[in-house]
């Protein structure tokens, strides 16, 4: 199954859709339903909505109990697995580990003291050793990334695209030290960049440093940039941006949001354009290799 052929899933068998928080799982699981794929979800207990999963076949989780799920995902059937959705990172001494779990904890251990990125690749590797392939939301639901140019809102200015063409370049020499994949930027001065707290936090930050007079810049001026990390696993941790990323950059006072096109989710689409014409801010999606100029 590739991004130019999710007709194949048709074929396929049933998909298990491990379910975080937000709306993308379900966006992901209708999305297979249409191509004629039967869809199982796992929602985890603390992150997933239970309204929106009820319409769905589902078999509630918790998280550190792989050897649950893996029985769970074989009684019915399912060999491909789409993890999607927000989750907290939880602490290792709060989880509560299975048999399956604790034969693999010297392993797990060590990819917890690692970044985010090596944590879910070592997720994917232990579910792929057990005849679980792990696949993309967006091989299941192409729909869903950013596609180039304006979703909402003017195209940016020069100097604009000057800031993108910054952000995207600091993005990609801090991806290997696997931080975060946001930042923003104004008039070429770096002001923020995402880390543990995520992007809503970051944008949090930045709107009270602005308001308190901390960070000096124009009214209106300064883009929130997003982009996956260059050796990212992008069938696990895309970056995407949703209606409460519009609103974040509204309150901090920023001009617009650019997101890297075809690697970037988009979650509520007519949401995110309804916050962006409120806020008169701009979403575009732009290359991997945008300069400015």
């Amino acid at each position: 199954m590739t991004d130019t052929d999710p007709g194949a899933a048709s074929n396929a068998g049933p998909l298990a859709v491990i379910c975080g928080g937000g709306s993308l799982p379900y966006v992901v699981a209708r999305a297979a339903q249409q191509q004629g794929r039967r869809v199982v979800l796992f929602p985890l207990r603390g992150s997933a909505d239970s309204q929106a999963v009820a319409p769905f076949d589902h078999h509630w989780i918790v998280a550190g109990k792989f050897g649950q799920f893996r029985k769970l995902a074989r009684s019915e059937g399912c060999c491909d697995v789409v993890m999607i959705g927000s989750v907290l990172r939880p602490a290792l001494r709060d989880l509560r580990f299975d048999f399956a779990m604790l034969r693999v904890l010297p392993r797990l251990i060590r990819t917890f003291r690692s970044g985010d990125n090596s944590l879910l690749s070592g997720i994917a590797q232990m579910f792929q050793e057990h005849g679980l392939r792990v696949v993309g939301a967006h091989e299941i639901a192409p729909e869903i990334l950013m596609p180039p140019g304006p979703l909402a809102g003017r195209q940016p200015t020069d100097s604009e695209r000057a800031d993108i063409a910054l952000a995207l370049a600091l993005l990609r020499a801090t991806g290997p030290f696997d931080v975060g994949q946001a930042a923003i930027v104004a008039d070429q001065r770096v002001l923020a960049l995402e880390a543990a707290e995520g992007t809503d936090r970051m944008l949090a930050r930045f709107a009270e440093l602005r308001q308190s007079g901390q960070v000096r810049v124009r009214p209106g001026s300064g883009v929130l940039v997003k982009a996956p990390k260059p050796a990212q696993d992008r069938r696990l941790d895309l970056p995407s941006i949703g209606p409460r990323t519009v609103e974040g950059a509204a309150k901090a006072g920023l001009a617009g949001i650019a997101v890297m096109a075809g690697s970037t989710i988009v979650a509520e689409p007519e949401g995110i354009v309804a916050a962006a014409d409120r806020a008169s801010l701009f979403v575009v999606g732009v290359p991997a290799d945008e300069t400015g100029k």
